[in-house]
């Protein structure tokens, strides 16, 4: 599908979490966790975060405004979880990695198929 020139963005970001959720998903040795351990805060601080703020400051109030409020709240419930899991994640939680892969990627295909979905045909149709 393509995108909105105002989704492209986060959309590009998209495919670099899903890269990262990938490799989450598929460590399997304390080895693999380690060096996922290593690269997390890098991660959570110059990739997620950034991306979940824009989201909060830009798409998620715009979809409010229209009624939009179950897609806003959901998103804003898993930002919420994987917040707690990635904070755990670095007070070196490994257990905590495998749900917030799980999840992540869950939370970033939910976006690209139903809130930008949404957010095309209500805010970005021509």
């Amino acid at each position: 599908m393509k995108r909105s020139a105002a989704l492209i963005p986060l959309s590009h970001q998209h495919h670099t979490v899903l890269s990262y959720t990938a490799r989450i998903i598929r460590a399997a040795t304390a080895a693999d966790h380690e060096v996922l351990l290593a690269k997390f805060s890098a991660f959570l601080h110059n990739h997620l975060e950034p991306h979940f703020t824009e989201e909060e400051r830009d798409l998620l109030p715009r979809l409010a405004a229209i009624g939009e409020t179950q897609l806003v709240a959901r998103t804003l419930d898993e930002h919420a979880q994987l917040r707690a899991l990635a904070t755990a994640i670095e007070g070196g939680d490994k257990a905590a990695l495998t749900p917030f892969g799980t999840l992540l990627q869950a939370h970033v295909r939910f976006e690209e198929r139903e809130l930008f979905a949404v957010a095309e045909a209500r805010l970005y149709s021509a």
